[in-house]
């Protein structure tokens, strides 16, 4: 019978292992593409719409003075901070004086006044942000186009961005990372 051997400890120091330099994803480090995520670009302030068809004489006539009565005796409060739409949904002709007048009352409370329904003030925004973004950025880099999100961009918006990509991008994406459509190649 051979002699069983004594149990071996063996001690593991962490602290000594030493990095001289940080593990660095290489892939991704060196990568040209870049994720935009249109997104981010939404607007963040509340809109609301004003029908002003309740200013006007049987909702199709618009009596000067009753019209700026009416405007001056409205609580415009409501509207602080957030973006106010204006709109008539009659078949009324209206001076552009009103919808100066509106504003002038508006404006006053309203974040911003525009003559537009909801989701064309909404996508009117999104294309305000995108005019304001530095493309130059994305200079013959491979660009995506985020796809899934929780928030829901209007196609209109993909459309604008890449209009402003194919300016400047190598290659132009739709999707994500892992699955994508190539768009432009330039």
């Amino acid at each position: 019978m051979l002699p069983v051997p004594a149990p071996v400890e063996r001690v593991f120091r962490f602290d000594i292992l030493i990095m001289a330099e940080p593990i660095i994803n290489r892939v991704k480090a060196n990568t040209k593409l870049v994720t935009i995520d249109l997104a981010d670009f939404a607007p963040t302030d509340d809109i609301v719409s004003l029908d002003i068809k309740s200013f006007l004489h049987m909702g199709l006539l618009l009596k000067e003075q009753d019209f700026r009565n009416d405007l001056a005796n409205y609580d415009w409060e409501q509207y602080q901070g957030k973006v106010l739409c204006v709109f008539c949904s009659t078949e009324a002709i209206i001076a552009p004086w009103a919808w100066m007048l509106i504003t002038t009352f508006a404006s006053e409370h309203a974040k911003d006044v525009m003559h537009l329904e909801p989701d064309t003030a909404r996508h009117q925004l999104f294309e305000r942000a995108l005019n304001d973004h530095n493309w130059s950025l994305y200079e013959g880099k491979f660009v995506l186009l985020k796809g899934c999100g929780d928030v829901h961009v209007p196609d209109s918006v993909y459309v604008l961005a890449t209009n402003k990509l194919l300016q400047v991008a190598r290659k132009i994406m739709y999707g994500e990372a892992c699955s994508f459509v190539p768009v432009y190649k330039g």
